[in-house]
């Protein structure tokens, strides 16, 4: 397995090198919040983010865990948090693209309330038969949805879910009519598809699935990404499976709150450029099924801009309100 890929890992060197030594900006402790609970793959990632920066900038750097309401608390804490880099949030794509789609009353702004640091790695989604299921590709399984209408559908972890609009992504580009079935987190749905014929497939994160599938109690029949993950290079692509435009992945992210300075931006942004450099680092989320990315802040706004664009019509045509 190739843990590093070359050119990520020269494009995140560029920045970490380019940047000058972090120094005065951050001159207080630093608070790194995570909305979800201890053991979750945000929380190690803001952990293992956290246990490398600290050193860079020379001040303590405390991840601080306050979980509710899908990761939203805590944009409303560090909306409210002072502008001097001492308060920060690593959070997944669901807090600041997805939910201002889902929500019609928001306590923030995910544009003007926030400051992009750097996007800190991706992750993809994959889907999931029974062993047993008679697809073994991604054209067999369109095939019987066909064949079976009533039996097309699949699971996801939680209505309002990226599994659950990336369902919606697949119904609309192989025109099969797909039910969705909401489950209260992904265990549950796993747990109804190994035990039997509740649903056809699931939809969840890779590094949800993988055990599953390599211990051959499920079948992962393609994977969402651009490319192949590294944790299942055998595994192929939606597209390459033959559903082009079946596609995307969602990222965790460093935030500030707005108006943090640029200098304070710029020395947190070479900071966690820096981590995301080592091998170590790389190696162990990897291991969690996240590809670190880095990059600059303007590419971290970028791609809430891209995935806005992506994910808005199918979240529309979800017809899903989250109040």
């Amino acid at each position: 397995m190739r843990i590093v890929r070359p050119l990520a890992l020269a494009c995140i060197a560029a920045f970490a090198i380019a940047a000058p030594p972090a120094r005065a900006d951050v001159d207080k402790p630093v608070r790194l919040l995570v909305g979800f609970a201890p053991g979750g793959s945000a929380d190690i990632a803001a952990r293992v983010i956290a246990d490398r920066i600290k050193d860079d900038l020379r001040q303590p750097v405390v991840v601080e865990n306050r979980p509710g309401a899908g990761g939203r608390l805590v944009a409303d804490a560090v909306k409210n948090a002072p502008a001097d880099g001492s308060v920060l949030m690593l959070t997944p794509i669901v807090v600041t693209v997805l939910a201002p789609m889902v929500f019609s009353k928001l306590s923030y702004d995910p544009i003007a309330d926030f400051a992009p640091i750097a996007q800190v790695a991706n992750f993809q989604f994959a889907l999931s038969v029974n062993a047993s299921h008679p697809a073994k590709n991604m054209q067999e399984l369109v095939a019987w949805y066909k064949a079976n209408p009533t039996k097309a559908n699949f699971g996801s972890p939680a209505a309002g879910s990226l599994p659950h609009f990336f369902g919606v992504m697949i119904a609309r580009g192989t025109g099969v009519d797909l039910v969705h079935v909401p489950y209260n987190g992904g265990g549950p749905m796993m747990n109804a598809l190994v035990g039997g014929d509740q649903i056809a497939a699931a939809i969840d994160t890779l590094v949800e699935q993988v055990e599953l599938h390599r211990t051959g109690r499920v079948r992962i029949l393609a994977t969402s990404g651009a490319s192949r993950s590294p944790l299942l290079p055998d595994v192929p692509t939606f597209t390459e499976a033959g559903l082009a435009g079946i596609e995307g992945t969602a990222w965790f992210g460093v935030y500030a709150p707005a108006k943090t300075p640029e200098s304070t931006v710029r020395q947190l942004n070479a900071a966690i450029n820096r981590a995301l450099a080592n091998g170590e680092l790389r190696e162990r989320l990897t291991k969690l099924g996240l590809e670190p990315t880095g990059g600059s802040p303007a590419d971290l706004a970028a791609r809430m801009a891209q995935d806005t664009a992506r994910w808005a019509p199918i979240v529309k045509a979800s017809g899903f309100r989250a109040d």
